[in-house]
């Protein structure tokens, strides 16, 4: 057990340690291909979510589908307290476009509903990706066209311009919090040595944290959805914090949204076809359910707002303790 202990210790510093390296290489990497803001934005999110999605992997590969499940639901969770409900304590008012709320918005809340329809068995898990990704791509392949291109796309000329004028907006508020230099081949291989540390190390996390689970009685749901979802979650909450102390938390908005995104559909909905999911449950639908109305919450506050300011921050914080709170009992 002490061993045990021990390696949940390593493998979880190691794993958010590296995964920050991996970040900043990708970022290069993808300054060097001339992606635009936005994409690398993207970028950022999928690498700084190695560390859940390599340990929900690891649970679902293992026959723990309840603790592979929790990692990245709760890791979602998470994401919506701390680097928007904390960023807002901390900023004091996060300001958004509305523009750039309904466009990620609408993308986060499609992904969130396919989650919970995966989870509660009503799509099965390969259905529930190209669902997903039915929405996904276009929003992807968007974010990667120039304004002038956008309006030049075969649309109502009043749609092509609000998509045009929402990318724009999303790429002014990222500019100033993703400024990497430009990649060099070094940074490929030092890309691919820090993926392949996290992965190890996340994986050792992962083993380790549910053999302590098992020794203690502690329920697997709890286990996944709140100790593993929130440890992976630290470099998120902690990036998000410096950029809403410095003005920049709008930049934590999307980085948030596309995080969540991913996570769903690397970590949860991609294995699922592999190995499966586990059967509907109470703690899964609790889960899943939480994720999309807190989802739904954050979107509909910050659309009327125009942001977040410090009392909705504790709104969204209050709903994450509530959640933490439910899951236990439900546990």
């Amino acid at each position: 057990m002490a061993i045990a202990i021990i390696a949940f210790v390593l493998g979880a510093a190691l794993s958010l340690g590296t995964s920050w390296v991996l970040v900043s290489r990708l970022e290069r990497i993808g300054e060097r291909l001339g992606l635009s803001e936005a994409l690398l934005g993207v970028l950022a999110a999928l690498a700084a979510d190695a560390p859940e999605i390599t340990a929900s992997i690891s649970a679902l590969s293992q026959h723990q589908k309840a603790i592979g499940a929790g990692v990245v639901i709760g890791s979602n969770v998470f994401n919506l307290a701390a680097l928007l409900g904390l960023g807002a304590v901390v900023a004091g008012f996060i300001a958004l476009h509305r523009k750039v709320v309904l466009l990620g918005g609408a993308v986060a809340l499609w992904v969130a509903l396919t989650c919970l329809a995966a989870v509660e068995g009503v799509l099965s898990p390969a259905v529930s990706l190209v669902v997903a990704l039915v929405v996904v791509i276009p929003y992807l392949t968007v974010l990667g066209l120039s304004g002038r291109t956008l309006r030049g796309l075969p649309l109502p000329r009043g749609a092509s311009s609000w998509i045009a004028l929402a990318v724009d907006e999303e790429a002014l508020e990222l500019e100033e919090a993703i400024r990497p230099m430009r990649g060099r081949p070094i940074d490929t291989v030092v890309a691919l040595g820090s993926l392949v540390v996290v992965v190890g190390a996340s994986i050792t996390m992962e083993r380790a944290a549910s053999t302590v689970g098992r020794h203690f009685h502690i329920a697997d749901a709890v286990i996944g959805g709140i100790v593993l979802a929130a440890v992976t979650s630290v470099p998120n909450a902690v990036a998000a914090v410096h950029l809403a102390r410095l003005g920049r938390g709008a930049a934590a908005f999307s980085t948030s949204l596309n995080s969540n995104n991913l996570n769903v559909l690397a970590g949860l909905l991609l294995p699922g076809i592999v190995v499966g999911l586990s059967s509907p449950s109470t703690v899964g639908s609790l889960t899943a359910g939480w994720y999309l109305g807190m989802t739904a919450l954050v979107l509909v506050l910050s659309y009327r707002a125009r942001g977040l300011g410090h009392r909705v921050g504790w709104i969204i914080i209050a709903g994450y303790a509530a959640f933490v709170t439910l899951l236990i009992v439900a546990a």
